[in-house]
């Protein structure tokens, strides 16, 4: 997924242990990004396209004209089963491998409309009538459509508008010869119902109570950061010899404080499974559910009735000035390569399309930077003076004034010295290119070198045939292409930066039906993306903070208070509740190629050595330890609460299958009313690892927005 497809690893692994010797030590101890790209590249042969071209093409990312049918076919048998949202996303499929202004996708909009009508999605519903009528919808069919229509503004109050749809319909069907006796009836009885429901409604518009306006106002920074875009007051930025960047607060911060909210810089939806096409029509036509069914390309905002690519069948929108943005940003570049996209893997999408979000900054001040970045041999080290030393160089005549040498900002800031959420940030996170295997990087550059190739096959006629784009910024591809001396290691460098900076950007999905009394949610990755303000937070096992998302933005917040002066610290995945130290040192080695010297791993490293401890309770009025052989005592001397160790063992068990019997009822769907021993707080403290196996698994999972 984050990486290409298992064929071309093994493809590449094993052209990398046929290279001569002198050929693999010439890369391994290449001194700049440059220089590996341009040695992998060279290395690149037809062969190696070829084998890549055969992988991508059996991904089905283009418009076939029988999927149309196909997908409409299966949608009507799911709305006959009165299976509505099954049926909608049968319809997007179809919806998604039509041609423009054709008959296939009018009738796939005007399907879907029916299926959202069901599902109470008004809104979405008229949307999708008003798409069908604009590609050509049949005139012969225009009446089941415009009813559906009349009933959708009636129930969103839009009297004068149905009022008038009412009018038409009766103008234009009232004439006996133009429909069957059967139609006509069922038209006037409709036509009746309807004009009583404007009549009934007194409020023509509805209103949203007051506490849904107001539920999302704390969502925005109450004071931002003058130092750092994105993030509050409460923060600064600072740099240690050891830690590099990292964010202190200024003050005394409560928990629950919003401390950043940062929009991605760039982010590329997790396809799911995608698994490529096979023979046979079952295999090559899937029915199945994705991410990309569910969710905008661009926002990842969720949506049943999304808007495609007008060149592919896999980009899919939540709306036209979507899709419209994405494709003036970077998707009229993607749009031929989505097979090759899929292959190469969700790391090397995000680097082609940083990239390409580049040119909406100043191109030339860019392309200096990254003359400067790629060339630079010591760009991988924490302590590179030659980071800021470039970036000076790059300011040219504003780092001098009066005279004077400015003092270099910290790294990825301007020249004002403020970071904020743009390329240059992201420029500026590490690749740590000399930690990488000498087999990753040269799988990472070769993949690269291969997507540059069709990048320069791809000419401007060939991106701009599908839809309308700004000249100007399309104009820009066969730019990169010819200079792909420059582009190419800069994307190199974003895949190798990603393994340590890339943010799993996750949804909460629930599973069940509605005849369950309860319920179970999970945490589901639903993209990849770069946040640069957010890749500031250094990690800990037992952080104080917490990141959540909603689209493509993230929020960071305290969970716990921090003191003045305290670093703000976030988990990269392994936390302490859920893994030893041991696993998580190991993890977070060979992800982030650091040993974590967090206050958690200190004490478990200290507890390590003394020893392995006896499982122990604790006390349920003050929570402290409970010491002793056959009596337990309260640890804490101001607490004089004692029990007999098997007293404890047997409630504990007795309260472990009252546990088990509740579940049991509920997931069959009874609601009988059972008891529970009241000292369930005098629980069997999870210190042990042989005792932590029911606590976790009666806990939900703790967040992974970074172990990808």
């Amino acid at each position: 997924m984050d990486l290409p497809v298992d064929e071309w690893k093994s493809y590449v692994l094993q052209k990398w242990s046929l290279l001569p010797k002198s050929i693999q030590v010439t890369i391994c101890t290449a001194e700049t990004l440059s220089d590996i790209f341009l040695h992998s590249s060279s290395l690149l042969q037809p062969e190696d396209e070829m084998f890549l071209k055969r992988l991508s093409r059996g991904y089905l990312v283009g418009k076939d004209p029988g999927a149309p049918l196909f997908y409409r076919e299966q949608g009507n048998k799911k709305f006959q089963e009165k299976d509505y949202m099954g049926a909608t996303v049968l319809y997007t499929k179809g919806v998604s491998h039509s041609r423009p202004n054709t008959e296939d996708i009018s009738l796939c909009y005007a399907n879907r409309s029916a299926a959202l009508f069901r599902l109470g999605q008004y809104e979405t519903c008229l949307q999708d009538i008003t798409r069908a009528q604009m590609h050509g919808y049949p005139e012969r069919l225009q009446l089941k459509m415009m009813l559906r229509k009349a009933e959708c503004l009636v129930t969103l109050g839009k009297l004068q508008e149905a009022s008038q749809i009412i009018s038409d319909l009766e103008s234009h069907f009232t004439d006996r010869q133009t429909l069957a006796a059967s139609q006509f009836q069922i038209l006037q009885s409709t036509l009746c119902r309807l004009k009583r429901k404007v009549q009934e409604k007194e409020n023509p518009t509805e209103t949203f109570p007051a506490a849904l306006t107001t539920g999302f106002e704390d969502m925005n920074l109450r004071e931002e950061n003058e130092q750092i875009s994105c993030a509050s007051s409460s923060v600064t930025l600072c740099t240690d010899p050891l830690k590099g960047r990292s964010l202190i607060a200024t003050k005394d911060i409560l928990p629950g404080e919003l401390l950043v909210r940062e929009e991605a810089f760039v982010s590329v939806l997790n396809p799911g499974e995608m698994p490529p096409r096979r023979d046979g029509l079952e295999s090559k036509w899937d029915t199945r559910v994705t991410n990309g069914d569910l969710y905008c390309h661009r926002c990842l905002k969720h949506t049943l009735a999304t808007v495609p690519c007008g060149g592919c069948s896999y980009a899919k929108y939540c709306s036209q000035e979507c899709m419209q943005q994405a494709w003036d940003l970077y998707h009229s570049a993607e749009c031929p390569l989505g097979g090759l996209l899929l292959t190469l893997g969700v790391f090397c999408h995000i680097a082609l399309r940083a990239t390409l979000l580049a040119r909406c900054e100043d191109v030339g001040n860019v392309t200096r930077k990254l003359c400067g970045e790629i060339s630079n041999r010591d760009i991988c080290l924490p302590k590179s003076k030659n980071l800021v030393q470039t970036l000076s160089h790059d300011l040219g005549r504003e780092s001098e004034k009066n005279g004077k040498t400015v003092e270099p900002p910290v790294s990825g800031c301007d020249v004002n010295g403020k970071y904020g959420s743009n390329y240059n940030a992201v420029l500026h996170l590490l690749p740590h290119t000399r930690n990488h295997s000498p087999e990753h990087k040269f799988l990472c550059a070769l993949s690269v070198a291969a997507l540059c190739r069709q990048l320069e096959a791809a000419s401007l006629q060939t991106l701009t045939t599908s839809l309308k784009s700004s000249q100007p910024e399309a104009a820009v591809v066969p730019a990169m292409c010819q200079e792909s001396h420059i582009w190419g290691p800069a994307m190199l460098r974003h895949m190798l930066q990603l393994q340590c900076n890339a943010q799993a950007i996750t949804t909460i999905q629930q599973t069940g039906s509605k005849e369950n009394i309860i319920t179970d949610s999970r945490q589901v990755r639903l993209a990849t993306g770069l946040f640069p303000v957010v890749s500031l937070l250094n990690h800990s096992c037992s952080p104080n903070t917490s990141v959540s998302f909603v689209s493509t933005v993230a929020t960071v917040r305290a969970s716990q208070p921090i003191g003045k002066g305290q670093e703000i610290l976030h988990c990269y995945g392994p936390h302490e509740s859920r893994m030893g130290v041991a696993e998580r040192q190991q993890k977070l080695r060979s992800q982030y190629f650091f040993d974590c010297d967090c206050l958690a791993c200190q004490n478990g490293k200290r507890r390590a050595a003394a020893g392995p401890r006896w499982e122990a309770f604790h006390c349920h009025r003050c929570g402290e330890l409970m010491q002793g052989d056959d009596v337990l005592s309260c640890g804490s001397a101001s607490c004089t609460e004692s029990a007999s160790r098997d007293h404890l063992v047997s409630r504990f068990q007795d309260l472990q299958q009252r546990v088990g019997k509740a579940q049991k009822l509920l997931r069959n769907g009874k609601s009988e009313p059972f008891s529970c021993c009241s000292g369930a707080s005098m629980m069997l403290r999870a210190s042990c690892p042989r005792n932590t196996a029911w606590w976790e698994k009666s806990r939900m999972p703790w967040p992974r927005p970074m172990l990808l």
